[in-house]
């Protein structure tokens, strides 16, 4: 649930040295996207004044030897170097090349030296990689696309990752999910420093919405995750996936995994960074979506072709996932679509009414798996362990309409 809260300044230290609160610097690879990369410039970098908007100091820092080559063949020479970075109160890292690879160690011990020194330190999308392998993500919540949050969650296990959110506030340490969610964040970054007034000026001159409702769940891909592809539980993953209408929980899947339930929990984990529980849950409510979006089905046949035992139990994990009751979750998505109209009885859901995009399952298409909070009476036992929570990105209301499948993972 998103709330600007004084706990999201309750991990910001007082700043050492030459640096200054409204001096930020973005740090630039080699190799980064260009859209994620013009986020914080374009925030962050040009004069609104008259709009209402207080003036940041913007230093843009090349984390390697230029000139910077990013996508479309486009090369960037970075007007200063990682000495810059001494000066910020404020460092954004808003990509990271690629996940497989090693940021270059003097910029790890520049982001080291900025945070140690009170700075806030900012990943956009893959930029988490970065602040995870500096270290400055240990212990804390953070996000990433959610695409790549399996692969953060098992390279680095001391990092809570949570890829439902759209980005997380930890105090001094910020992460957001890919492309979009680094506006989000720094929308959110200009509101804890100025107001909200000043955000909302800052989101009417980028022609976005002040704050975003939902998370990342309603773009999530239902393939397996890659972790977990080509691994014997890949197996009893997809055997879920299409027996989600029956009554089984994580106990049935350990059994035909042949493993014991706290064996399984322990692999599924080491691939996934996950619990089998908060995947299962969630790959339901996520059907119970598809269902409400492409079915003339009641909530109650809903809940039984999802493999919940009651109403009761899908009503409560839909409304912690989605911020939304399944009744009011449908009528905000054939609102959105009114020639779609609802889905024929009997065919699954799918109806030749259908808008394009529609969140329709199709054979080898991708479906996606939230993680849901506490356990229910959906055949699922036992509670979720609560995670440290500071500032998140979810609001209140209807989830707003997915314009792509959604399913396992990560």
């Amino acid at each position: 649930m998103s709330q600007d809260s004084a706990t999201a300044t309750d991990g910001a230290r007082k700043l050492t040295g030459r640096r200054r609160r409204e001096v930020v610097a973005v740090l630039l690879f080699s190799g980064g996207p260009i859209f994620e990369s013009s986020i914080p410039l374009s925030v962050f970098g040009i004069d609104r004044q008259d709009a209402g908007v207080p003036r940041y100091r913007l230093l843009v820092c090349g984390g390697e030897e230029g000139p910077l080559r990013t996508t479309g063949g486009l090369e960037l020479t970075a007007p200063y170097g990682l000495e810059a970075i001494s000066r910020a109160g404020t460092v954004v890292v808003p990509a990271w090349r690629s996940i497989t690879s090693p940021p270059p160690a003097e910029a790890l011990d520049a982001l080291r030296r900025a945070h140690e020194e009170g700075a806030r330190i900012v990943g956009l999308c893959t930029g988490a990689f970065v602040l995870a392998a500096a270290g400055l993500l240990d212990g804390r919540p953070a996000t990433t696309h959610w695409m790549y949050a399996p692969t953060l969650a098992k390279r680095y296990p001391s990092v809570h990752v949570d890829p439902r959110e759209l980005f997380v506030d930890d105090g001094d340490v910020l992460t957001s999910a890919g492309t979009a969610a680094g506006i989000d964040l720094c929308l959110h970054i200009v509101r804890t420093d100025h107001g909200t007034e000043a955000a909302g000026a800052l989101a009417r001159r980028l022609v976005v919405p002040p704050r975003r409702s939902g998370g990342q769940e309603r773009y999530l891909d239902r393939s397996l995750p890659e972790e977990i592809g080509s691994d014997p539980l890949a197996e009893v993953v997809a055997w879920a996936l299409e027996h989600l209408h029956e009554q089984f929980d994580v106990e049935t899947l350990a059994a035909r995994a042949y493993m014991s339930r706290r064996t399984f929990d322990r692999r599924f984990r080491s691939l996934t960074g996950s619990a089998p529980l908060q995947r299962l849950i969630t790959q339901r409510v996520l059907q119970a979506q598809r269902l409400l979006e492409t079915s003339d089905y009641s909530v109650d046949e809903v809940a039984g072709r999802c493999g919940f035992r009651s109403p009761v139990a899908l009503r409560g994990h839909f409304r912690r996932q989605l911020g939304s009751s399944p009744a009011a979750y449908r009528a905000a998505y054939r609102a959105r679509r009114p020639q779609g109209g609802g889905g024929e009885r009997g065919n699954g859901g799918r109806n030749d009414g259908a808008q394009p995009g529609a969140a329709v399952r199709t054979p080898g298409v991708p479906v996606v798996l939230r993680t849901g909070r506490r356990g229910g009476r959906d055949g699922s036992r036992g509670a979720l362990p609560a995670r440290p929570r500071r500032v998140r990105s979810r609001t209140p209301g209807p989830a707003g309409t997915a314009e792509c499948p959604v399913g396992w993972g990560p």
